[in-house]
């Protein structure tokens, strides 16, 4: 605004419209003079994005398909969860910030008893680029690997876009950094609009309710826990605990194998009653076996972590699958067993490819680095 020879106060003013109230109509920011929004919808306010489809499940979760600035399209997922529901597969913990209930049970039955506030509370999936370079076998959003990052103000958009969607009865309590791409490798642009998304003029986001999930770059999550203090979640894309096995898996290994990557886990500023969070796919007759699920409990035994297991999802130009059900109750009954707080995350929108791993870039076909990756026989 100063530089629009505005007070700077105007800022604040605009900022409160745009984040706090979720009002991009410049026309209705009543407390700006009749210049300024005249001014503002002639030459400031262009919307990064717009909601091109919009693809609603069964189960009531919702895929956006955003068109942004440039042409580009990327996916956010909607994921509500009623406060009667006994659903275990919410993405992080809904829990009331001054709950002191541990995570597990947060998980469990993360909106039981009678609460004040809506009576649903939703999730959010976002994306952080246009595509993803990390090139993993089992998710589609890297089959036509990198195009471009998002900008911080285009990741927001997401955000402002579902909020415009919600029911009456809906608020949107948490946000997950699990769409299209690696939130760390768009390190700058994440954090920034972390910041926007927590400021308390604007969303006002308590940042326990942001988990961010990497595949592991290590000096990043150690300048992620620096920058925010360990009070953002952090989720962890492992999906094998042998080095030689995740790095056919996830190409990420061989610049970071799994013991760097523990270092980091055990450095990241983690607060008391909060546990990092393993996501492990399982991917059948790549790392579904008994002996997976004993190295895995081996692995992670010194480390304040709890597990979501997801039976993959399948996507499309790939031959992979996930196991039986009983393989899967097995290998959650072995990280039980060895101590683990371990949950299987349910499938939700899979119906209209808005499940885990399914975002992908529209019409886009498969490049020969992830075509040369898909395992054989």
């Amino acid at each position: 605004m100063q530089s629009r020879r505005h007070p700077a106060y105007r800022g604040d003013q605009v900022f409160e419209w745009l984040h706090g109230h979720n009002v991009t109509d410049a026309d209705k920011m009543t407390n700006l003079p009749a210049a300024l929004r005249a001014e503002l919808v002639s030459e400031g306010l262009t919307p990064p994005a717009h909601v091109a489809e919009v693809h609603r499940s069964a189960d009531g979760s919702q895929k956006l398909l955003l068109e942004l600035g440039d042409a580009c399209r990327v996916e956010t997922v909607l994921l509500p969860v009623t406060r009667t529901s006994d659903d275990a597969n919410v993405l992080v913990d809904d829990d009331d910030d001054d709950d002191d209930r541990d995570d597990a049970n947060a998980e469990v039955a993360p909106l039981a008893g009678a609460r004040r506030g809506p009576a649903t509370r939703v999730s959010q999936c976002l994306s952080t680029q246009v595509g993803c370079a990390m090139g993993c076998v089992f998710c589609a959003s890297g089959i036509a690997g990198l195009k471009r990052h998002m900008t911080a103000a285009e990741i927001v958009s997401q955000v402002t876009l579902a909020r415009q969607l919600l029911g009456p009865d809906e608020a949107l309590r948490n946000l997950v950094f699990m769409g299209m791409g690696e939130p760390l490798h768009n390190y700058d642009a994440t954090v920034r609009a972390i910041r926007i998304l927590t400021h308390p003029k604007g969303l006002g986001l308590a940042p326990r309710r942001i988990t961010v999930s990497t595949s592991g770059l290590v000096p990043e999550i150690d300048k992620f826990g620096a920058e925010f203090g360990g009070k953002v979640g952090l989720a962890i894309s492992l999906h094998q605990a042998d080095d030689a096995k995740r790095s056919a898996l996830m190409p990420v290994n061989q610049r970071y194998p799994i013991r760097e990557l523990l270092g980091a886990l055990r450095r990241y500023p983690l607060d008391r009653r909060r546990r990092i969070t393993i996501e492990y796919t399982l991917v059948a007759g790549q790392n579904d076996s008994a002996e997976d699920a004993r190295r895995l409990a081996r692995l992670l035994a010194s480390l304040t972590v709890k597990v979501n297991l997801i039976p993959m999802n399948p996507i499309e130009h790939s031959s992979l699958g996930p196991p039986t059900a009983p393989r899967v109750a097995e290998f959650q009954a072995s990280l039980h067993g060895a101590g683990l707080l371990c949950f299987v995350r349910r499938r939700r929108g899979d119906d209209v490819a808005a499940a885990c791993g399914q975002l992908v870039l529209d019409g886009e076909r498969p490049n020969a680095r992830f075509v040369s990756r898909q395992p054989r026989g």
